[in-house]
């Protein structure tokens, strides 16, 4: 009997520590799984995170300022790390997001309840302080409209209907463009020729400071992007 009990313990140990073993530990944002880097430089590193209807992305850190662009909206639930679980709830397609996660880090985890995929283009600023470049204005552009603005970037959204165009403006800080909705544009930069795009929703496009250009909507849906210049 003694015997009989001490194996049952020796067996309730290792399947309880089996358990354990599961749980993998905290990785960083871009090690996650489906959460894919994609474009680096010295100033930021892109991370697509891409997860389909029913899969979970385990525990992971983010520790950097972050500019999120949501894609494709799903319904997520998480949990924080030493925290209770937390509802499943909807970012909608489009929204822009900042967290200054370098003055407060954040671990852990999502799971797609949704049926259709979560899509969230995440930047991650590399360069610790603020104060490096000076974000240029569009407030005489009415066709970008200023979404964000803090110490660390300055955030626009350009909607164009099929034949409709932005006049020009001059890109005065590096940063990014963000396709929401994707199509058909003419993009013009001055002493260039005309250049046609048909960017995908989920593509982006660095884009470097200095550059003056205007965009035309030579499709028959609507565009929409999102751009943003770092500071």
């Amino acid at each position: 009997m003694i015997r009989l009990i001490a194996t049952s313990l020796l067996l309730g140990l290792a399947a309880g520590s089996s358990t354990v073993a599961q749980e993998a530990p905290p990785v960083p944002v871009d090690k996650a799984s489906y959460h894919v880097p994609a474009f680096r430089n010295d100033l930021i590193a892109v991370t697509n995170v891409h997860i389909p209807p029913g899969k979970q992305a385990g525990y992971h850190i983010h520790s950097l300022d972050q500019i999120g662009v949501v894609v494709g909206d799903a319904d997520q639930a998480g949990q924080e790390l030493g925290g209770q679980p937390y509802p499943a709830r909807r970012t909608p397609r489009g929204n822009v997001g900042y967290t200054a996660f370098s003055k407060k880090p954040l671990t852990h985890r999502v799971h797609n309840q949704g049926t259709t995929p979560f899509h969230n283009i995440v930047t991650s600023i590399l360069y610790p302080e603020p104060g490096r470049f000076t974000a240029g204005t569009r407030d005489d552009v009415p066709a970008y409209k200023q979404v964000l603005d803090n110490d660390r970037v300055r955030v626009w959204r350009l909607v164009l209907q099929p034949g409709a165009s932005a006049a020009a403006i001059t890109q005065k800080a590096p940063g990014l463009r963000i396709v929401v909705d994707g199509g058909e544009i003419v993009e013009t930069v001055p002493g260039m020729p005309e250049q046609a795009m048909s960017p995908k929703p989920g593509e982006f496009f660095w884009k470097e400071a200095g550059t003056t250009r205007t965009i035309r909507n030579i499709g028959t849906t609507k565009i929409e992007f999102v751009e943003y210049e770092l500071k």
